[in-house]
């Protein structure tokens, strides 16, 4: 019989997966789908910002295993915080010393790079002559989540996957350190904000 690997620290894990915002009536809307040509991509106990929950269920799954995950908002992107809204100076927005007017408007997702060069998105809430207030809770936050999904590929990681440069390696459209958001406006991968 066949030893198959199975999800433990240390194991390169692709997964696909529909992540489902659950409203408090139990509707749910599908807000994000991986793509399954290019599944999500992690380093199972390396990989930053998995949400505890996912992690927990993952652990232990082999390659076509399935999983479905539901996690209330504290377990999933936890509650609104107030320290994650900011103000900054227009002058961060300009393009060769113009004002971005096109794109800095309120209600859009931006990326951002912190200061330590980590990319992160935030929304733009509001525009001032002098500033412009933006908003870096993720997108779910305060909201619960499902997720459904299979596991695609469990195998030994490589030394260059367990010690990735920047990111949190869920993917090409992620953006994570501690945080984590992505380009859609949804979050991807469970990574948490």
């Amino acid at each position: 019989m066949e030893n198959k690997e199975t999800i433990k620290p240390g194991k390169y894990t692709e997964l696909v997966y529909k992540l489902y915002q659950v409203e408090p009536d139990g509707t749910e809307t599908l807000v994000y789908e991986s793509d399954a040509e290019e599944p999500e991509k992690l380093v199972f106990g390396v990989t930053r910002g998995l949400l505890p929950v996912l992690e927990k269920a993952l652990d232990g799954l082999a390659a076509g295993d399935k999983f479905d995950v539901k996690a209330s908002a504290d377990e999933a992107f936890g509650h609104h915080d107030p320290e994650q809204v900011v103000e900054l100076g227009r002058e961060v927005f300009e393009i060769d010393g113009k004002f971005d007017e096109e794109n800095i408007k309120a209600g859009n997702r931006l990326p951002m790079m912190t200061a330590d060069g980590y990319r992160i998105d935030g929304l733009v809430t509001e525009v001032t002559p002098t500033t412009v207030k933006m908003d870096f809770n993720h997108p779910l936050v305060d909201k619960a989540v499902r997720f459904d999904g299979e596991i695609k590929l469990v195998r030994e990681a490589t030394p260059e996957e367990v010690a990735p440069a920047h990111g949190c390696g869920c993917g090409s459209h992620c953006g994570c350190d501690d945080d984590c958001s992505c380009d859609s406006g949804s979050c991807g991968c469970g990574c948490e904000n």
